[in-house]
């Protein structure tokens, strides 16, 4: 297999019957618990999040309890009972698939230059950086605190709108009760980073249906920057997370929202609670579209382990501005949580 192309998009890679050789990943393909992983969908921590945010004091407690339990024994869960309206959670998934069915020179009309840009759309994760690509297209946009959104297609913008700054209540309400479990107060992981002038970011991702899926991947093993990332999905299946060791399949319940803690939730609980580590697979039938929303401090803030937990314990990372540290990542190849080891600090 000797054919090389530069990346272009996947979407017309896709109608070819075998893959280019520069999107084989042999470390994958040689992995057999990577090509078989196991079912675990029964196990994934669930979070109703109508007791989260209940007026009764005990149906809340022990919905913060098992919220703190998720994220400190999964860094992975599933929540159920949002209030994020089914119909919406479509209308977003649908618009963005036909953001990728635009003819090729109208998306590149969105194809930024730096990680910083508001718009991007572009192919792979970093293909500036890397040798052998991943079988996914993007489109990356800065919703908050300024909203950007591409022009096309129509109603795209109002529909991303109102889709983000459900999803923003979401996570902050998640974000309150994940502080209340570290024995926080409920305001802290909202005042500390900043979180009313925080980064949220939205990201199209396509997946389409590949040829030889067995030998490519969507997206490699990594860590996500910033406090809290939710995920929702076409129901075409391609998410795994590791867990004790293991890939294992997510099977997402209906209208649910898929929820990873990212590095700078591991920074802030100093440790306690670790970034989930994830990796998008494909397949040879059906396009995958996921819609995925990142939620971290304000890019000024520097971010450093919360001063009540480090009294006893001494912090375990380093001090960094946010902005500093998602360039780092973004600007690099993707590689498991290789930029948080580089501010951990030694014996910690």
């Amino acid at each position: 297999m000797e054919n090389i192309v530069q990346p272009a998009n996947i979407k017309q890679l896709s109608e070819f019957p075998l893959i280019p050789s520069n999107y084989v990943h042999s470390s994958y393909n040689n992995n057999s618990s990577a090509t078989d992983p196991d079912d675990v969908s029964n196990s994934i921590p669930i979070v109703d999040f109508s007791l989260l945010t209940s007026h009764d004091p005990h149906q809340r407690s022990t919905a913060i309890h098992q919220l703190g339990k998720a994220c400190q024994d999964w860094g992975f869960f599933m929540v159920v009972n949002h209030g994020i309206p089914e119909k919406l959670m479509k209308a977003v998934i649908d618009c963005t698939h036909e953001f990728f069915n635009l003819p090729e020179e109208e998306k590149q009309e969105f194809a930024g230059k730096h990680v910083l840009d508001p718009i991007r759309y572009g192919t792979s994760f970093n293909a500036s950086k890397e040798i052998v690509f991943f079988w996914r297209d993007y489109l990356k946009v800065f919703v908050h605190p300024h909203f950007h959104s591409p022009t096309k297609p129509q109603g795209y913008r109002d529909i991303t709108s109102e889709y983000t700054q459900k999803i923003r209540e979401v996570a902050r309400k998640l974000l309150s009760g994940i502080s209340e479990s570290l024995g926080l107060e409920e305001s802290f992981l909202d005042r500390a980073p900043d979180l009313e002038s925080g980064l949220q970011i939205f990201v199209g991702n396509y997946y389409p249906g590949c040829p030889q899926p067995e030998l490519t991947m969507g997206l490699p093993a990594h860590s996500d920057h910033g406090l809290l990332t939710i995920l929702i999905n076409n129901q075409v299946e391609g998410l795994q997370l590791q867990h004790q060791g293991k890939w294992l399949h997510v099977k997402a319940l209906p209208n649910s929202l898929l929820v990873n803690t990212g590095d700078h939730l591991e920074i802030f609980s100093n440790g306690k609670y670790k970034s989930n580590v994830h990796r998008a697979v494909v397949n040879n039938k059906e396009t995958r579209i996921s819609i995925v929303t990142t939620h971290g401090p304000s890019l000024e803030t520097v971010v450093s382990p919360a001063s009540p937990l480090v009294d006893k314990d001494p912090a375990a990372y380093i001090p960094m501005k946010y902005r500093d540290y998602l360039e780092l990542q973004q600007s690099n190849i993707l590689d498991g949580k290789s930029s948080l080891e580089r501010v951990k600090i030694p014996n910690n």
